[in-house]
């Protein structure tokens, strides 16, 4: 206990200030998807293009690549979630259909094991495997929120319980706590997510009735 307290106190005095603007940038964007507040891409590209720039400084080349492709979704998310035929501001939460499910677990599978190839095989990451696991459902997660799937909480749940352990193991103690965070704060999405689309269904079925 006394180690982890006194790493905790070491890892957040060695903080760097692109860590912590990364940090709060990254809460906010959670904040705002919890809301559907289209502000979760703006502060979003803000947080994943320094960690882009940290992930490449701590060998965590998965992650590197994951934040790029955030980048990437977040741009394609930010234009998604507007209601282009112009009925509403956003378009609304929606539910996986079994053809999506099957995507998603494809997206995956096939991005663990290409990226877990090019890790062993392509570098010199000492948590390969690891790396590898929080970047698939990381991958799988952006890729629901751009077409704002309420199951994209669960993929951001399991990403962020695998990503605890691992930053606190590389050293950046102030962003596991933040996956810690996250993790409750993802839990709490998903609820607020669930109960938002209940209820506009129950006022669909009001309004065909």
């Amino acid at each position: 206990m006394e180690y982890i307290i006194s790493g905790i106190v070491e890892g957040v005095a060695q903080t760097s200030i692109l860590e912590w603007i990364a940090v709060i940038a990254g809460v906010a964007s959670v904040f705002f998807s919890m809301r559907q507040n289209i502000l979760v891409y703006p502060t979003g590209i803000v947080s994943v293009v320094i960690y882009v720039y940290i992930a490449f400084n701590y060998k965590l080349y998965a992650d590197m690549g994951v934040n790029t492709y955030y980048f990437i979704m977040s741009v394609y998310g930010w234009y998604h979630w507007k209601d282009t035929a112009g009925k509403a501001d956003q378009i609304p939460i929606t539910i996986n259909s079994q053809k999506e499910n099957l995507i998603s677990l494809a997206i995956l599978v096939i991005s663990y094991i290409i990226l877990s190839q090019v890790l062993v095989n392509f570098t010199d990451s000492d948590v390969p495997y690891w790396d590898a696991s929080t970047t698939c459902f990381a991958i799988t997660g952006m890729w629901l929120m751009a077409r704002k799937k309420l199951e994209n909480w669960i993929a951001w749940i399991i990403t962020d319980l695998i990503s605890i352990p691992l930053y606190f193991y590389k050293g950046l103690v102030l962003t596991s706590f933040q996956f810690l965070f996250f993790t409750g704060l993802a839990i709490g999405g998903y609820f607020i997510w669930r109960k938002a689309y209940n209820e506009l269904n129950q006022e669909n079925s009001y309004s065909r009735a």
